[in-house]
């Protein structure tokens, strides 16, 4: 077996590099801040819906969002499969604040725990979806 040994980049391959990567990191750190703002705006929707005693998940608004995004991504080019991961993600998130604030605020009504999500072999969770 032959082991070669890497190229050096030349200059103008390395500052381009570098370039795309200053780029990336700036997106990475605008879409934490974005989901930071997200979750701020969604902690508030789980203490709205626990104070009227209204379920953590809406099956509805989930349904209708995914496929919204579902959407967004076609028109962005992004793989709308990937799309609908991530949100399934951040709604299982949302879900478990939400579900914690009920407790917190006095438990709500019974049975209003989403049992429509799915456990993947990581042992997360994947709801059917709400992004608030």
């Amino acid at each position: 077996m032959t082991t070669s040994k890497p190229q050096e980049a030349g200059p103008d391959v390395s500052a381009e590099l570098a370039r795309l990567r200053d780029s990336i990191d700036n997106i990475d750190a605008a879409v934490v801040h974005m989901l930071a703002e997200r979750f701020k705006c969604t902690q508030q929707v789980g203490h709205l819906k626990a104070a009227h005693q209204l379920p953590p998940a809406d099956p509805s608004r989930e349904a209708h969002q995914i496929a919204r995004l579902r959407r967004l991504a076609e028109s962005a080019k992004l793989d709308p499969a990937f799309a609908e991961k991530l949100l399934n993600f951040i709604i299982a998130e949302v879900i478990r604040h939400h579900e914690r604030i009920a407790d917190d605020a006095g438990g709500g009504p019974a049975g209003t725990t989403d049992t429509t999500g799915t456990t993947d072999s990581a042992g997360t969770t994947a709801a059917a979806g709400t992004s608030d």
